[in-house]
């Protein structure tokens, strides 16, 4: 019988898009992620032994593992496709020894993009496991195990059963908690605004400048009385326009998306989780099953630290920006961006496979969540190749009794990039300043009014997830891999929560990171944590050698853990109750949120006396089809999570179906989707609508 050649990928969805461009010749299969790994239920490192790991294969994949081995022995060639970074050369490494074969038959074929063209080359043109790349992978496997197999033990007997604590989470939760505490600690003052009405000599339009400051000097207003002072002065004297300044000012385009700014813009602009928003990325790079295409990868790998872009990505963007927009939108030449200090350039920015895919012509093969994101990534990689934007900028000073108020306005006269993306921000934009009549220097104006405004300075502000992802890589902690999964698993452990899109730390959290500072500095210190990770990098290009990284971590990591035994010996850590705003329907005490096995619920103080308790509500998007009032998230006494109307005693309506934020185009309902991981496309449940699902 012929044999054929065996490609093994990870998923099923990149299996569909690699087997439909390689043809019969391929068979194309899913391992569906790692077949061995250390074993759940002990440590699994032999730390004596020099951390030798104790690999075993993943319960429940022995039928996937026995057809992976049958196929690899009908073929000629066995493919190692998984994706293109350490997870993924571990994966591969992983399938080698599982599958037995040599290291001459195990053949790497890694994809950056999931396109024919590639796909075929990388085929052609394959490697060797590249060891060093496992050895990283393995080095930070057992490093995180080992402390996670370590610590939570402690965090038991000295908190609470069921905590546990990890190298990088523990490092994220500390910058959630030193955030609390700034704010805690923050001091407000007092400051003022004063506007001026002026009125030019002669003309009829009326401008208003802002109190800068006195002569050259920008100066706080820090009380009223200083606000009174000012007033008094310019009352009695006429304005002078001292300067007037018009400048071109240039904005460039930002740079294409790399992991970080991926999940902090879908935060920003899509209101999407990291996590969320990596899943639709992984949907996007494996395929889609596109009208006309077939199952296409629609970007390039997205777990990524690089801004580089290939020859052919930039020429095609050139051609595209030129024929769409014309060649006033086109620099005449690629705009290449500089990696950040301590990139491991190892792939290509986020980018679409092609540019040609345009996302609103492809937006009915696509699920919601798939368009946005895709017509994100898009869009920022085409403006990144765009001329710069230009604006008029106009500022103009007037002066009276020495006191100087400024006025600015600007517009855009050329768009540039902004004509196809501009970059979100996490603050309130201001409103855009009026437009400036026009003024010559030196001559005066006339005082109608002021405007007052008592302010206070404001602390720094709670994290999102967005802003503690950028605060991770600004510090060098965790890498593209990681940013999502770290954010995901310390608000799952309930030691960071979220409050409408900020984070705050749970008394649980402060518990545990205070116990971490105080008895395992290094594992919670920023630049220990950093230097860690530069560490695993060397071990990756071959620098360092996995096992002594793993050796000298260890040695004073086990003299802190045997220490805080003896010093917290009899000792346990109480975790306070944390207050609700709700109070006890039985005895009126005010509430608690308590944690349980389905989760956070609130419960009354008084137990065993009074045994009240209520679920935690969320509100969710969107209004209920049957009566119009807010749909909330409730969850059951068996830790079941469904959707009801807010007025349940009047309205019936219950769903396991999950309301979303878009609304129907034909009868204007809110839209649902099924309930479960994975990409669901949302349907309407009003049965009067053309569009109605069953």
């Amino acid at each position: 019988m012929a044999k054929t050649n065996l490609v093994i990928v990870e998923s099923p969805a990149k299996a569909k898009t690699i087997g439909g461009y390689l043809g019969p010749d391929y068979k194309v299969m899913a391992s569906l992620g790692h077949l061995r790994d250390l074993p759940k239920s002990k440590l699994g490192v032999d730390i004596e032994n020099g951390f030798e790991p104790n690999y075993q294969p993943v319960k429940g994949h022995e039928k996937t593992i026995k057809e992976l081995r049958d196929a690899a022995k009908k073929s000629d060639k066995v493919y190692l496709a998984t994706d293109p970074d350490r997870e993924g050369e571990a994966i591969s490494w992983h399938l080698k020894e599982l599958l037995e074969l040599s290291d001459d038959a195990a053949l790497r074929a890694p994809f950056n993009e999931i396109t024919k063209k590639v796909v075929r080359e990388s085929i052609e043109n394959p490697r060797a496991i590249d060891i060093d790349l496992v050895n990283a992978q393995q080095a930070r496997r057992i490093l995180d195990r080992i402390v996670g197999y370590k610590l939570s033990p402690l965090l038991w007997k000295k908190i609470r059963r069921g905590l546990s604590a990890g190298r990088v989470q523990s490092v994220a939760s500390r910058l959630v908690t030193d955030r609390e505490d700034e704010i805690r600690a923050f001091i407000s003052e007092e400051y003022w605004r004063l506007d001026a009405e002026l009125k030019p000599d002669g003309g009829e339009a009326v401008f208003i400048a802002r109190f800068h400051g006195k002569g050259k000097k920008e100066m706080r207003l820090e009380n009223e009385d200083m606000v009174n002072e000012v007033v008094s002065a310019i009352s009695k004297e006429p304005f002078t326009i001292e300067t007037v300044k018009r400048v071109d000012r240039r904005r460039r385009p930002a740079p294409p998306f790399i992991t970080s700014s991926l999940q902090q813009e879908a935060s920003r602009k899509l209101g999407m989780t990291p996590r969320r928003a990596m899943s639709t990325a992984q949907q996007l790079y494996e395929g889609v099953n596109i009208d006309g295409e077939g199952s296409t990868g629609l970007i390039t790998y997205m777990r990524t630290d690089s801004l580089r872009l290939s020859e052919d990505a930039l020429a095609d963007a050139g051609r595209f920006i030129k024929a769409r927009y014309g060649a006033d939108y086109y620099p005449g030449q690629p705009t290449r961006f500089k990696s950040g200090a301590g990139s491991q350039d190892a792939h290509e920015a986020i980018r679409p496979s092609s540019v040609e895919l345009i996302p609103d012509e492809i937006k009915s093969s696509l699920t919601n969540d798939q368009y946005r994101l895709y017509k994100l990534i898009w869009s920022r990689f085409l403006a990144s190749q765009m001329s710069e934007a230009i604006y008029d900028s106009m500022t103009i000073d007037a002066v009276s009794a020495g006191y100087l108020f400024r006025a600015k306005n600007e517009f855009i006269k050329f768009s540039g990039f902004m004509a196809v993306y501009v970059e979100g921000t996490d603050g309130e934009e201001e409103a855009p300043d009026a437009p400036l009549p026009k003024l010559t220097e030196g001559s005066s104006a006339a005082l109608l009014g002021t405007k007052r405004e008592q302010k206070f300075t404001q602390p720094p502000p709670r994290y999102t997830e967005a802003t503690l992802i950028e605060a991770m890589k600004n510090s060098g902690v965790g890498r593209p891999s990681t940013y999502a999964p770290t954010v995901s698993t310390i608000m799952d452990r309930e030691y960071v929560i979220k409050e409408g899109k900020f984070l705050r730390p749970t008394p649980l959290g402060e518990v545990v990171t205070g116990l971490m500072k105080d008895r395992f500095s290094d594992i919670v210190d920023l630049k220990f944590t950093a230097r860690m990770e530069e560490t695993l990098d060397s071990v990756e290009s071959g620098a360092a050698d996995w096992r002594e990284v793993l050796s000298s971590f260890y040695g004073g990591f086990a003299s802190s853990i045997e220490n805080a035994e003896e010093a917290l010996e009899g000792e346990r850590l109480k975790v306070p109750d944390e207050l609700s705003d709700e109070t006890c329907d039985v005895c009126g005490r005010q509430l608690v949120i308590k944690s349980g096995r389905f989760g956070r619920f609130l419960a009354c103080p008084g137990y065993p006396e009074c045994t009240f308790t209520k679920p935690i509500v969320v509100e969710m998007p969107g209004k209920c089809p049957v009566c119009g009032g807010k749909i909330l998230k409730r969850t059951s006494k068996n830790g079941y999570t469904y959707y009801g109307c807010e007025n349940m005693k009047v309205c019936n309506f219950l769903t396991w179906d999950v309301p979303v934020a878009d609304n129907c185009p034909e009868c204007g309902q809110t839209l649902f989707k099924k309930s479960g991981r994975g990409s669901k496309k949302p349907f309407c449940v009003n049965e009067k609508c053309s569009l109605f699902v069953p």
